[in-house]
C-alpha cells in the first residue's frame, strides 16, 4: 500500500459518510483539499462569500436531510461562517464546516491567520472539534456528520491544520470506518399517544399547527391523512408551509389570529412556541388553551408554557398511532360546527380585502399586487425562496406552496442574507434531483444587498434561478416622493412593470433572471 495524504483521506471519509455538496472558498491551506473532493466524486461549488456558503450548506441539509459541508480557509474564513452556524443550529439544520487552520507548529507565535477556532466555534455547533492526526481523521468526520443529522440537527465543525492535510501516512495505518449509521427513531409513549386521542376528539375548537420540523422528519403523508380524515383547521409556520397544500380547504392562514386566539386545543406538530407563535401566550393564544407538543427534543417540552400533553417523538411515528387511533373511534370534526363557521367567514372576509389591494395595480405597485402577478405567473411546483421585512411578511401570504420543502426563508434566527446561498443550493438540488423544478429567489432591497454578489456564482454555475427585488427604498419603509420621482424620470416605474408582465414567457425560467419592481 502507498502513502496518502490528509486531503485525500479527509475527502474519502466525507464521501463514505454520504456527503455529496462541499460550498466553500478556497486559500490556504485548503487548496489541495478542493481538488481532492472533486477527485473523490464530491460536488464542489466555489461560492464569494462564506457566510453565502454556509447558507447553502444548510440549506442543502434540509432539503436532502444529509448534510451539506462548507470548505474555509483559516482565521477570517471560518469567522465569516458563524452567521451561518448560528442560522444552522436555531433552524436545526445539518451542516458541516471544515476550516483550515495554522500548522501547529505555529501556533503561538504570531502564525498566518491563527486563531483559536476550536473554541470559537463551539457556541454555534452541536460538535467541534479537531483530529489530532491523519488516521484519526475518518473518526471524527463520522461522528461530526452522526451528530449533525441526529436527534435535533444543527451544526458540527472540523479544524484542519495545515500539517494534518499536507502530512502522509501509509494508507494501512487508515483505520476502516463504518458508514453513515441509520439516524435512531424516537418512538412515543403509547399512554401519552391515548392521551393525545382524547384532548383531540373532545376539543370544540381545536386547530393544528404544522411546522418546518414536519417537513425535515419527511411527515407530509401522515399530517395530510390526519387533517383531511378529522376534518381540522390547520395552520402553518413560515417554512412548515406545503407540509398540507396551501390550496387545502382545511388552510385557516387567512383568519390566523381568530385561529389561535380561540382555539381550545392546539397540537403542535414540529412547531416550536417562540417568537414566531407568539410563545403561546395571551393575548395571541387563548389563556386556557390546551397544548398538544410532539417535538423530537425533549428540551423544547413545556417551553414557555405547559402543555396538556407533550410527547418526545418522531413525527411520522406518533402520528401513525394518532391517525390510527382516531380512525378507530370514527372521529371527524363537525364541519358544520360554529368554530368552522367562525374561520370560513373570517378567511372570506380577509380575503376580500387582500383581493381589492391585488387589484390595485396603480404605479407605484403594491406588495400585494406584486406578489399576486408573481405568483399567477409562477410555476405550481417552484422552490420558493424569500428574505426580506415587508417582502417576506407578506409575500408569504400570497406566494403559497403545495408541496413540503418548497419554501426556504429566513427562519427562526431571522437572518438576513440567506436567500442568494439557499437559492443556489435549491437550484442545485433541483439540477440533480428534479432538473425541471424551478427556483424563484424573492428578495427585499436591503435584504439582497447582504449577499448579492453570489449572482456571479450563479451565473457561473449556469443555474436557472430567478431573482425578484422589491425595492420600497429602505429597510421597512417605503419609497419617498422624491426618490419616486427621481425612478420615475430616468428609468420609467411604469416601463418596470410593462417588463415584468412582457418577461413571463417560458425564456424567465430557463436562465438567470432579475426582476426588479418597485413599491410603496
Amino acid at each position: 500500500m502507498g502513502d496518502l495524504d490528509g486531503n485525500t483521506v479527509l475527502a474519502q471519509a466525507l464521501k463514505k459518510q454520504g456527503i455529496e455538496y462541499v460550498f466553500g472558498i478556497i486559500g490556504y491551506p485548503v487548496i489541495e483539499l478542493s481538488m481532492a473532493l472533486q477527485m473523490a466524486d464530491i460536488h464542489y461549488i466555489g461560492m464569494r462569500n462564506e457566510q453565502a456558503a454556509c447558507y447553502a450548506a444548510q440549506a442543502i441539509g434540509y432539503l436532502t436531510g444529509n448534510p451539506g459541508a462548507v470548505l474555509v480557509v483559516s482565521g477570517p474564513g471560518l469567522l465569516h461562517t458563524f452567521g451561518g452556524l448560528a442560522n444552522a443550529q436555531i433552524n436545526c439544520w445539518p451542516v458541516l464546516v471544515l476550516g483550515g487552520s495554522a500548522p501547529q507548529d505555529h501556533e503561538g507565535i504570531g502564525g498566518f491567520q491563527e486563531c483559536n477556532q476550536v473554541e470559537l466555534a463551539r457556541p454555534y455547533c452541536k460538535y467541534s472539534a479537531r483530529p489530532p492526526s491523519i488516521p484519526l481523521i475518518p473518526l471524527h468526520v463520522e461522528k461530526a456528520v452522526r451528530l449533525a443529522k441526529t436527534g435535533r440537527p444543527g451544526a458540527a465543525y472540523l479544524d484542519f491544520p495545515a500539517n494534518i492535510l499536507s502530512g502522509r501516512v501509509s494508507q494501512e495505518k487508515i483505520p476502516d470506518q463504518y458508514g453513515p449509521v441509520p439516524i435512531p427513531q424516537v418512538f412515543p409513549d403509547p399512554r401519552q399517544i391515548e392521551k393525545v386521542i382524547t384532548v383531540l376528539s373532545q376539543a370544540q375548537n381545536p386547530l393544528i399547527i404544522v411546522g418546518k420540523g414536519a417537513a425535515y422528519s419527511r411527515a407530509e403523508k401522515e399530517v395530510r391523512d390526519l387533517i383531511e380524515f378529522a376534518n381540522l383547521p390547520f395552520l402553518a409556520t413560515p417554512m412548515g408551509k406545503g407540509v398540507v397544500p396551501d390550496t387545502s380547504t382545511k388552510f385557516v392562514g387567512s383568519a390566523r389570529s381568530t385561529a389561535l386566539q380561540q382555539a381550545d386545543v392546539i397540537l403542535l406538530l414540529g412547531a416550536r412556541l417562540n417568537w414566531i407563535l407568539h410563545f403561546g401566550r395571551p393575548p395571541r393564544f387563548s389563556p386556557n388553551v390546551k397544548v398538544i407538543q410532539i417535538d423530537i427534543t425533549a428540551e423544547e417540552l413545556h417551553n414557555s408554557v405547559k402543555s396538556e400533553v407533550a410527547i418526545q417523538s418522531d413525527i411520522k411515528s406518533a402520528l401513525e398511532l394518532i391517525n390510527a387511533g382516531l380512525k378507530k373511534r370514527n372521529f371527524k370534526y363537525n364541519d358544520n360546527s360554529e368554530w368552522w363557521s367562525l374561520l370560513r367567514k373570517k378567511c372570506r372576509d380577509n380575503q376580500r380585502t387582500v383581493k381589492a389591494m391585488c387589484a390595485d395595480i396603480s404605479v407605484p405597485l403594491n406588495y400585494y399586487a406584486v406578489f399576486q402577478n408573481l405568483f399567477d405567473h409562477l410555476p405550481e411546483d417552484c422552490i420558493i425562496v424569500s428574505e426580506g421585512a415587508n417582502t417576506m411578511d407578506i409575500g408569504r401570504t400570497l406566494l403559497l406552496n403545495n408541496q413540503p420543502r418548497h419554501r426556504l426563508d429566513a427562519g427562526t434566527f431571522g437572518t438576513m442574507g440567506v436567500g442568494p446561498g439557499f437559492a443556489i443550493a435549491a437550484a442545485f438540488y433541483c439540477r440533480h434531483n428534479q432538473p425541471n423544478k424551478r427556483v424563484i429567489c424573492v428578495e427585499g432591497d436591503s435584504a439582497f444587498g447582504f449577499s448579492g454578489m453570489e449572482i456571479e456564482t450563479m451565473v457561473r454555475y449556469k443555474l436557472p434561478v430567478i431573482i425578484v427585488i422589491v425595492n420600497n427604498s429602505g429597510i421597512y419603509s417605503g419609497m419617498e416622493a422624491t426618490v419616486l420621482n427621481e425612478i420615475r424620470d430616468s428609468v420609467g416605474v411604469e416601463e418596470i412593470a410593462k417588463v415584468y408582465v412582457f418577461r413571463k414567457n417560458r425564456n424567465l425560467f430557463t436562465n438567470l433572471t432579475i426582476i426588479i419592481t418597485n413599491v410603496i
